[in-house]
């Protein structure tokens, strides 16, 4: 796993890349979040959706749900990035729709539209 420091807009964001699943249940995202702040000192956090399980996507398993609990209770502010136009599942389009009318928990296509969606 690298992680990455960005600055933009005068705002920290720590770019967390991978060649593997980085996120695979509650506890790999809570050592992530706490090795963010850690190592860069802030509380937003870009990754690719690829580095997440799929089981995550899949909101009956109730992953989704206690993962973003945990980073709302720890201030962690995070963009997803990537491809979402191959899901199917209603609940999971409206999470995404109603996550992105927040202020913590971010999907977006793109890396470009992730680091905006932090610095506003």
């Amino acid at each position: 796993m690298k992680i990455e420091l960005l600055k933009e807009k005068n705002v920290d964001i720590a770019l967390v890349s991978s060649d593997e699943k980085v996120i695979v249940d509650t506890q790999s995202a809570l050592d992530l979040a706490m090795t963010v702040k850690y190592e860069t000192g802030t509380n937003k956090i870009i990754m690719d959706k690829r580095n997440i399980s799929d089981e995550f996507f899949i909101l009956s398993s109730g992953m989704a749900g206690e993962i973003l609990q945990k980073f709302i209770n720890y201030h962690i502010k995070i963009a997803i990035y990537g491809d979402y136009s191959g899901y199917t599942s209603k609940p999971l389009k409206d999470f995404i729709y109603e996550s992105n009318k927040g202020k913590d928990v971010f999907f977006v296509s793109t890396l470009d539209e992730a680091v905006d969606m932090l610095t506003r």
